[in-house]
């Protein structure tokens, strides 16, 4: 069961309303396998693949290493970057949140969120900041408990003493359903400011297809956990479906969604998400999947990928592999791809789990060694500022 917030109030409902208006596994077995306008029909129509007022980007890019933020992560999953400076991130395992001086490296221990059960691919995952952070200076993070995944709000004071400057949280949405695999956890505000989880489907594949079920979905919903306006199902934070395991969203400068998804042992996914379809897991996984389902733009082999995190710049989204330990660039056209995709950075630093933009052609990007599927070397985890094309 959901447990839902009633107490949205009426200017918030009707501002994300006009706003809608307007605008694989990570070790490639099935048994075990482990980022203003929503990305609406509207909008995707609005700038159709090939249209006029889209620059689409070369066919060929480049990455450039340009430093090592940070080093001696443990267990890293969710990337958030403060506004006014510093990198927020959590530890699926020790259940964490720190915060990263993102000039000279320093970490400083926020606090440890409390409920957190971290087993296998569950703990603390993703974290995002409230779009009123800087009035509320909420932090939301979704996480696995003992009996379920859900997403929390806690505020952060930063003027506590480390350690001890997450307040209490408040739950926001539960009975995202759990289990050793396959928990999804990537959460994003959208352009919309409305809050989007990537969840998985626990490794009970029937629950995609289950419209009822919170598990195998895109989900959309209001800072406080209810359905937001112009979901396609009533009374639903459902937003799309038959996903196997979402852990990368992404907009793009058009206001279009893109979401990464782990393949069982085929293919891995990244999707053009339209409210309402239907992604096809377990019926189908990758392209081909017939009628009624939404075939991904791009997909990869599980050993060359296995996505995680996913970021736009320069006209492309930026997909992180954990087993394929590489950084894929996908040219966009639209909502197609408008290139074959390009990987980057293979083998160099290991499993990569976060990528997240850091304004104009910067990204920041996190890799996942110390979560005991890696091979960690003694600085890992780390942080790394990119350069991109």
């Amino acid at each position: 069961m959901i447990v839902q917030r009633r107490a949205v109030s009426a200017v918030l409902a009707a501002a994300a309303l006009l706003l809608t208006a307007g605008c694989s596994s990570d070790g490639g077995q099935p048994s075990g396998a482990d980022g203003g306008t929503s990305a609406s029909r509207t909008a995707a129509e609005s700038s159709p693949p090939g249209s006029a007022t889209e620059e689409t980007p070369p066919a060929k890019g480049s990455v450039e290493v340009v430093r090592t933020v940070a080093t001696g992560l443990r267990s890293p999953w969710g990337l958030a970057p403060l506004p006014g400076g510093g990198l927020l991130v959590s530890s699926r395992d020790e259940a964490t949140i720190t915060r990263v001086d993102e000039e000279t490296g320093e970490k400083t221990e926020l606090g440890e969120v409390p409920g957190v059960s971290a087993s296998g691919e569950g703990g603390l995952l993703g974290i995002a900041l409230s779009p009123d952070y800087a009035s509320d200076r909420m932090v939301y993070a979704y996480f696995t408990s003992a009996s379920d995944n859900r997403i929390v709000r806690m505020r952060y004071d930063e003027k506590e003493p480390p350690g001890e400057q997450l307040g209490e949280p408040d739950t926001v949405l539960r009975g995202i359903p759990k289990g050793e695999i396959h928990n999804g956890g990537r959460i994003a505000f959208g352009p919309d400011k409305m809050l989007y989880a990537g969840t998985g489907e626990s490794g009970d594949t029937g629950l995609s297809q289950d419209r009822e079920s919170l598990g195998g979905k895109i989900l959309r919903m209001t800072p406080d956990g209810e359905p937001a306006p112009g979901n396609p199902f009533p009374d639903s934070v459902v937003y799309s479906y038959g996903h196997r395991n979402v852990q990368g969203l992404a907009w793009d400068d058009e206001q279009r969604l893109f979401a990464s998804e782990f393949g069982q042992q085929t293919w891995d996914e990244l999707n053009a998400i339209e409210p309402g379809d239907n992604y096809g897991w377990p019926e189908a996984e990758g392209k081909g999947g017939g009628s009624g389902f939404h075939d991904p733009l791009a997909q990869w082999s599980t050993d060359e990928a296995s996505p995680s995190g996913a970021a736009f710049a320069e006209g492309s989204v930026w997909m992180a592999g954990l087993r394929g330990e590489r950084l894929w660039r996908i040219p966009l056209k639209g909502t197609e791809a408008a290139a074959d995709p390009q990987a980057f950075l293979q083998g160099e630093y290991g499993r990569l789990r976060t990528v997240v933009p850091a304004g104009g052609d910067r990204l920041w990007l996190m890799t996942s060694n110390t979560d005991g599927r890696g091979d960690a070397k003694e600085d890992d985890d780390r942080i790394l500022e990119l350069r991109v094309t």
